[in-house]
């Protein structure tokens, strides 16, 4: 499974208001709730709570990967945020956040998981696409980086 497929451009959100990463999280669920009639925003927000207090998704450089498991959750999905303002993720660097890719994954899918969770960190995990991504003026032009992004990493992966 590819990221591509399960982040469509209009779950790539530009200029979210953050405030803290609890309302960065609500602020998702709720988002993806309406959009997403199987799932509730109440349980999206509480799973993905609790994975935070498992340990923080914030990986370093601005950049948190949170995700978490739903058993209405038919497929995986993504959603992109890049915040308005930086927001404190608890991330492992102490830095604050503004790029945000959140995976809500079936609770079966144990590789899939893995794999996903893996691509996010590469995409995420290159300097150029993270400056490209905080630079970017429009919803559009930031799902475009995000995709190149995955492409880029696609073919490094098969190559």
């Amino acid at each position: 499974m590819n990221l591509e497929t399960i982040l469509p451009p209009e779950r790539t959100l530009f200029d979210v208001p953050g405030g803290s990463k609890k309302r960065v999280l609500e602020f998702f669920s709720t988002f993806i709730a309406q959009n997403t009639p199987s799932l509730d925003s109440q349980e999206v927000f509480s799973r993905l709570i609790g994975r935070e207090r498992l340990g923080s998704t914030g990986i370093g450089n601005g950049v948190a990967i949170p995700h978490s498991r739903n058993p209405h959750c038919k497929t995986p999905l993504a959603g992109f945020l890049k915040l308005s303002e930086p927001v404190d993720f608890d991330a492992i660097d102490g830095e604050p956040v503004d790029l945000v890719f959140v995976l809500l994954v079936p609770e079966e899918a144990d590789d899939t998981h893995l794999a996903l969770l893996g691509q996010v960190a590469r995409v995420m995990g290159d300097l150029t696409t993270r400056q490209q991504l905080r630079k970017s003026a429009s919803q559009q032009q930031l799902y475009e980086i995000l995709l190149q992004a995955i492409h880029r990493q696609r073919d490094e992966d098969t190559n």
